[in-house]
C-alpha cells in the first residue's frame, strides 16, 4: 500500500488508489478455474497491463490457490471483482 491503513470510520480509505493489490482466490484444481479468474479480473480491470500470478496447490492437489497482484484504480472496481468472484462457480473462496 502507499501509506498506513486507516479505518472507514475515520473517514480515510484503507487503500489509496491506484495501488497494487494482492488478490487471493481458491478453487477446485481444474483447467477452467485459473482461466475464469483471470477473465473476471481482466474484464473489470482492463487497464491492468500486468497481472502477476502465483499458484499453489493444496497438499492433496484438490484445490489451487492463486495470488493475483495487479493495479486497482477504485474501491468500486475492487468490490465488483469480489462480487464477480463470489458469483463464479469455480471459486471456493477469495480474500
Amino acid at each position: 500500500m502507499n501509506g498506513p491503513a486507516e479505518s472507514e470510520e475515520s473517514g480515510l480509505a484503507l487503500i489509496r488508489y491506484p495501488d497494487r493489490f494482492p488478490l487471493k482466490v481458491v478453487g477446485i484444481h481444474c483447467d477452467e478455474f485459473e482461466t475464469a479468474v483471470l477473465e473476471l479480473v481482466r474484464a473489470r480491470c482492463p487497464q491492468a497491463e500486468h497481472i502477476e500470478v502465483r499458484r499453489r496447490s493444496s497438499k492433496g492437489g484438490k484445490y489451487l490457490a492463486l495470488t493475483l497482484t495487479f493495479t486497482v484504480y477504485s474501491q468500486q472496481q475492487l468490490e465488483e471483482i469480489y462480487q464477480d468472484l463470489y458469483d463464479c462457480e469455480h471459486v471456493v473462496m477469495s480474500l
